[in-house]
């Protein structure tokens, strides 16, 4: 099940967040994302996808530009990598962003995810060699999105 984040699903989500550093996350990055848990102003987008009654992935939305969306933190816990949660994640905030009414969806991954993305559409517009820290490369990528 998806549902909205709540504030007290904060410290999942950073759990989530410590079980995927150093691979996918740099450890400097926790504090950004905390901050961004806890702001009052944080999009009302932010998910978890709840399994068995614990919380097993978390990623948001953000609309910015006018007619762009674009995907934040998203994450899920290591021990649940390759069974699809992430993918169930994606196409919910793909969905969401087109009923958002974006024609564009962009985000910032690692070389470790970007074919992840690719596999949902997405398509690589820059690179940044250790652009989010040592050894984890900044992967701009973007996908159009036709009207539904």
């Amino acid at each position: 099940m998806i549902r909205p984040f709540q504030p007290g699903d904060t410290d999942d989500c950073l759990a989530i967040f410590d079980g995927n550093v150093p691979h996918y996350f740099a450890p400097h990055e926790r504090t950004d994302f905390s901050a961004y848990l806890l702001d009052p102003a944080r999009p009302s987008d932010y998910q978890v996808l709840v399994r068995a009654g614990q919380i097993v992935a978390c990623g948001g939305l953000a609309v910015d530009t006018p007619g762009t969306a674009a995907f934040c933190w998203g994450m899920v816990h290591r021990a649940c990598h390759r069974q699809g949660l992430g993918t169930q994640l994606a196409v919910a905030r793909i969905a969401r962003a087109r009923t958002l009414g974006a024609q564009r969806l962009v985000l910032s991954t690692s070389q470790h995810t970007r074919r992840f993305y690719a596999a949902l559409g997405f398509a690589v517009i820059a690179i940044t060699p250790d652009g989010h820290g040592p050894g984890l490369d900044a992967v701009e990528m973007a996908l159009a999105l036709a009207p539904h």
